[in-house]
């Protein structure tokens, strides 16, 4: 069977952010159940494809928006209103349906396309929709915009929000009625969307993609007490920061030390001496592992947490909120659960403290990724089985 997985961004190198550690483990999942995968969508500027004859790139895209100037944003935003199309799509909207037409027919005969996501799909709908797709719900994308908007902090960036849920709202609801199957990454997202007990859609458990599996060699010699690491641009990881620095960090020792990697948003204040800020990090997994517990403080957003899962497949101690959690079936026994300020930082506290005496321990996390790659197998060969080419 050969299936096009239509994405915003093609696989370049390494993957390094959520999206694109999500993306190559479905590949792989995809691959293990027999399928030959072909890509089409777009690659970051100066990136190099890692499938190049599997792949046909749209061109080079920066479509980061924290990053972008105002001019960018506001060109963006008017060819949304006058394509009536989701901003996040918008940007992606460089070329014609005959253009990506041509594009996508250059791949040659295929028997389906995976629609991961809606950036692309909202650009190219009615292209995509032309011949039998699955859809790939990473997230439930309008309720994170529904929820950005309550969080905004202008009328015009509620506004911006409120319209963006609209239009992300209708585009969901149009993937999801015309997918043969519909894989979600929780069970909370699948009932979301209205898919709770079909049979046209599974959950699919997410593991590290195979490239990414190999943990760090050697003894881990912690430098922080507590970590954690994130793109902090994005809204839904920026609540859960700041609820950890907010309601968190008042109730816990002073002596303690906490380590925060990743980007922030721009003028982001140094607010607690027990606080290092260290940016993007060259190695995640380095990093993490230098921390005794790993702090997981998802508060908003849906789909499932990729640094939860890189921290489970790692063995590490964690202290989580339930929201970080999701999409987890069976939480190892290291990890604790809180989901008040106060009730984390004395689980925190409890946790680093039984670490350096010894009682808390990382453990063998490998019973860990075959659940849940035995899982993905399951969703994806039984949705696979069950479609029939030219039908």
């Amino acid at each position: 069977m050969h299936l096009v997985f239509a994405s915003s961004l093609v696989p370049c190198g390494a993957p390094e952010s959520g999206f694109e550690i999500a993306n190559a483990a479905i590949i792989d999942g995809l691959e293990r159940a027999g399928a030959t995968v072909s890509h089409i969508g777009f690659q970051w500027p100066g990136s190099s494809l890692a499938a190049p004859d599997r792949t046909r790139s749209l061109g080079e895209l920066d479509v980061k928006t924290d990053t972008a100037s105002a001019s960018q944003k506001l060109a963006w935003l008017g060819k949304a209103v006058a394509g009536g199309l989701p901003f996040a799509s918008a940007k992606l909207r460089v070329l014609d349906d005959t253009g990506f037409r041509a594009a996508l027919d250059a791949i040659g005969a295929h028997d389906a396309v995976i629609i991961n996501g809606v950036g692309l799909a909202g650009a190219f709908e009615k292209v995509l929709t032309e011949k039998p797709y699955f859809y790939v719900a990473h997230n439930v994308e309008h309720q994170s915009a529904a929820e950005a908007a309550r969080q905004a902090n202008s009328p015009v960036e509620r506004f911006m929000y409120r319209r963006e849920a609209r239009h992300l709202r209708a585009l969901e609801d149009r993937l999801v009625a015309g997918a043969r199957h519909v894989w979600t990454l929780t069970q909370e997202d699948r009932a979301t969307l209205g898919l709770n007990v079909s049979e046209r859609a599974s959950v699919l458990p997410l593991v590290t993609p195979l490239s990414a599996a190999a943990m760090p060699a050697g003894q881990r010699v912690p430098a922080f007490d507590a970590g954690m690491i994130g793109t902090w641009t994005w809204t839904p990881n920026r609540i859960g920061l700041e609820w950890f620095l907010q309601e968190v960090m008042p109730h816990l020792p002073e002596q303690l030390t906490i380590a925060i990697a990743g980007a922030l948003p721009a003028g982001f204040p140094q607010r607690d001496k027990r606080v290092t800020f260290l940016g993007r990090v060259v190695d995640a997994k380095q990093f993490i592992r230098q921390c005794r517990i790993v702090t997981l403080t998802a508060r908003a957003g849906t789909g499932v947490q990729l640094k939860t899962i890189e921290a489970l497949e790692m063995g590490l101690p964690a202290v989580a909120t339930p929201s970080s959690l999701r999409g987890i079936a069976d939480v190892p026994a290291n990890v604790r659960t809180a989901d008040t300020g106060r009730a984390f930082a004395e689980v925190l506290t409890k946790q680093i403290v039984d670490h350096r005496t010894g009682s808390m321990t990382d453990l063998d996390a490998g019973a860990f990724r075959d659940t849940q790659i035995a899982g993905m197998d399951a969703a994806i060969g039984e949705a696979l089985g069950a479609f029939r080419p030219g039908h």
